[in-house]
């Protein structure tokens, strides 16, 4: 099986920490044990422990992120194989022996560049480090059958068990692909759950204050540095139909490889781009913000207004403000000092100074801005089925009753904000999930609810976003545009 990820890494056992080495297999265990306590999200706990150990070598930090990254979304399908081999189910081991063999059974089935030998030793000598040696012969003898019989694991069957299949397979909870076959079908189903265990390239946005000839530099100093540089398929589609349009071209999207260290790459520091799923952009260029740009650029008394009611990390905020420049204003809001830190820390480094920022729970009404808004940019808190590519554990955390849950919670908000949108404003609502009840189902909702309209968006947009959507609402797919699961629905505001 060795081979089926792309994401390989060169496996190191140490860093170098001063004198004393740091066991990169120690730290994955001890990230892992905390993410399955459930005290914090696994993508979270992995970002502190590469912040904490910057100095590291980077083939270290690659293979933490690889091991830890790999183990968590791969949970479902490794603890299915390990039950072939050990005489006690996976789920009445000890947490730090079901960890510690998730592990060894990851890099044995998953990772080339780790020799099995490693695999099964490395794994033996971090139990007896933790005070486990009277199972070290367990975690042995289970890895050790595991190495020589891996190429007799047996699947369930594809025809008779199709969902049993792509839940082990594709390592998602059976209730999800269940779910999902209901609403997309079988083959589009598999399409989405590939993908969403596919190496995902970094999606980064030049700024449109960047010339022609610095945008060439930078994506000259980017291909220099490693990151080949590619257009974004999903935006050089629509870019292309706007030009054929004769309407003017918009910020340019571009996919990564191999970008490693994000702030220490060419252009980062000096604000020439920001890091933003092409999904997330897409939501801002449906608002046709652009378009009231150049509608109102002769009057000069005109100041666009733009509210983003849960605006953390800030991405599509500060893309609100970059094209509005000096036509108007951005007002940033998140719930705690927290996370509007980071869209301060984002606004900052782009040299934003069009926007503001300030604590604010989304559910609490704010008259003095009642119909003040020109777009309210709304990315609820929602599930998140459509980010477990890059937020694995996810998947493990959601449940049939939290979606209902956090469906509550968006009615809530919405019943709030939409005072907010002028008459004939614009209300964006999305999420990066792929739930109907979040997504399409409370849309209508919403326009059952409140005095608003569907609004084609102002961009033009590939059929597969489209296709079989109800009016003003786009849907994209893991597998099919090169992004996230994500989903839009314009809403204009009756005059």
């Amino acid at each position: 099986m060795k081979g089926d990820s792309a994401m390989d890494a060169r496996a190191t056992d140490i860093g170098t920490m001063g004198a004393k080495p740091m066991d990169m297999r120690a730290l994955a265990l001890d990230l892992l044990l905390e993410e399955e306590r459930g005290t914090e999200y696994e993508s979270r706990l992995l970002k502190s422990a590469l912040d904490k150990y910057d100095y590291l070598d980077g083939r270290d930090k690659a293979f933490l992120k690889r091991l830890v990254d790999g183990v968590t979304e791969r949970r479902l399908q490794l603890d299915y194989v390990l039950e072939q081999f050990s005489s006690l189910p996976v789920r009445k081991m000890k947490p730090l022996i079901r960890c510690v063999l998730r592990m060894g059974a990851y890099q044995i089935l998953f990772m080339e560049s780790v020799p099995d030998s490693a695999a099964c030793n490395e794994a033996v000598k971090l139990v007896k480090k933790r005070r486990f040696a009277q199972l070290s012969g367990f975690v042995n003898g289970v890895l050790r059958k595991l190495c020589a019989q891996k190429d007799t694991v047996v699947w369930p069957d594809r025809q008779n068990e199709p969902l049993d299949y792509l839940s082990v397979r594709y390592s998602m909870p059976e209730w999800i692909v269940r779910k999902w076959a209901g609403e997309y079908g079988m083959e589009r189903t598999e399409t989405m759950l590939a993908a969403l265990l596919e190496k995902r390239p970094l999606t980064i946005r030049l700024s449109e204050r960047l010339s022609e000839k610095e945008r060439e530099s930078l994506l000259g100093r980017l291909k220099e540095r490693g990151c080949d540089p590619v257009p974004h398929p999903l935006f050089s589609r629509i870019w292309e139909k706007t030009v054929q349009d004769g309407t003017e071209r918009g910020s340019f999207v571009y996919m990564l490889k191999g970008a490693e260290g994000v702030a220490s790459l060419p252009g980062f520091t000096e604000g020439a781009f920001a890091v933003q799923d092409a999904a997330s952009m897409l939501a801002v260029e449906c608002s046709g913000l652009r378009n009231l740009i150049r509608l109102y650029q002769t009057e000069e008394s005109k100041d666009l207004f733009v509210l983003d009611v849960c605006a953390a990390p800030g991405g599509k905020a500060c893309q609100a403000a970059e094209l509005l420049d000096d036509k108007g204003t951005v007002l940033a809001r998140d719930l705690t000092e927290n996370k509007v830190s980071y869209i301060e820390e984002n606004a900052a480094r782009l040299r934003l100074s069009n926007l503001r920022t300030q604590v604010w729970d989304a559910r609490t009404p704010d008259r003095s801005l009642w119909e003040k808004a020109d777009v309210v940019l709304a990315d609820l808190p929602c599930s998140g089925l459509g980010v477990m590519g890059r937020k694995a554990d996810i998947r493990y955390r959601v449940s049939p009753e939290s979606l209902s849950e956090v469906a509550d919670l968006q009615r809530k908000i919405l019943s709030v904000i939409w005072q907010y949108v002028k008459p004939g404003g614009l209300l964006i609502y999305s999420t990066c999930t792929l739930n109907r009840e979040e997504n399409e189902d409370m849309a209508a909702w919403f326009l059952g609810q409140f005095p608003f309209k569907p609004q084609e968006p102002a961009i033009h947009l590939p059929e597969n976003c489209r296709d079989g959507e109800p009016q003003g609402c786009v849907r994209l797919l893991p597998g099919e545009n090169g992004t996230d699961g994500f989903f839009i629905a314009c809403l204009r505001r009756k005059s």
